[in-house]
């Protein structure tokens, strides 16, 4: 069995035991009944999720670099599996910014991937690297933004509170108004940028040292 199954396997036991831990947490009514339903949800949507490289490579015929499949679960685990599913986003304050920042990183890394598999058989070497850097960083601000719909339709599902639009439950809990409730999703967008232009920046560096870095990112289409 290779490394990555094995921690494939890992990973996998881990987000049963999180999920079994979530159901305890239902059934005992822990939390409020809508809230834990999502959770619920999320938690057997983030185990899933562990198995999509290997569904892109059966059903999309694509091969996804070890590297970023790594950087994917490492992020996974960050935030479905500690940050909502055990409610440390709850907890610890700034956790949702850190996750602002992973995700851009690893957002832009597969930004990287995929225009080089859209490069088609072009060797990155012979392309302006700025065109993978601008790919990458558009790639992840697209992606965050997404991702504020996401916890849009949380907040408004299961009123989660994941736009922090409400006070502190240990104050009075009461809709922010004006520029307060907007401070939340501005802040995230601005540390998604600044995620996004980190790992530009250190691309950047990397590929003027070596001209054919950006191949480390390429995703490949396998044939079969």
């Amino acid at each position: 069995m290779t490394n990555q199954r094995k921690i494939q396997r890992a990973f996998t036991i881990f987000g049963l035991l999180v999920f079994l831990f979530n159901l305890y947490e239902y059934i005992t009514v822990r939390l409020p009944r809508p809230e834990m339903t999502v959770i619920l949800l999320e938690c057997l949507a983030g185990i899933a999720l562990i198995y999509l490289p290997q569904i892109a490579r059966k059903l999309l015929k694509i091969e996804i670099p070890q590297p970023i499949v790594y950087f994917y679960w490492f992020f996974l685990w960050l935030s479905v599996f500690m940050g909502t599913c055990l409610h440390l986003i709850r907890f610890i304050n700034g956790w949702d910014k850190v996750l602002h920042t992973v995700s851009p990183m690893l957002l832009t890394a597969l930004g990287y991937g995929i225009c080089g598999m859209l490069l088609k058989k072009t060797v990155a070497k012979e392309v302006s690297p700025w065109l993978f850097l601008v790919f990458g960083f558009a790639f992840a601000g697209v992606c965050g933004v997404f991702w504020e719909f996401w916890e849009f339709l949380c907040d408004s599902v299961a009123n989660m509170n994941l736009q922090r639009y409400l006070d502190s439950p240990d104050s009075s809990g009461a809709p922010l108004v004006g520029r307060a409730a907007l401070m939340d999703t501005m802040g995230d967008l601005f540390t998604n940028t600044a995620g996004a232009l980190l790992m530009g920046l250190y691309a950047g560096v990397k590929s003027r040292k070596d001209l054919a870095y950006f191949e480390t990112y390429r995703i490949k289409k396998t044939g079969r």
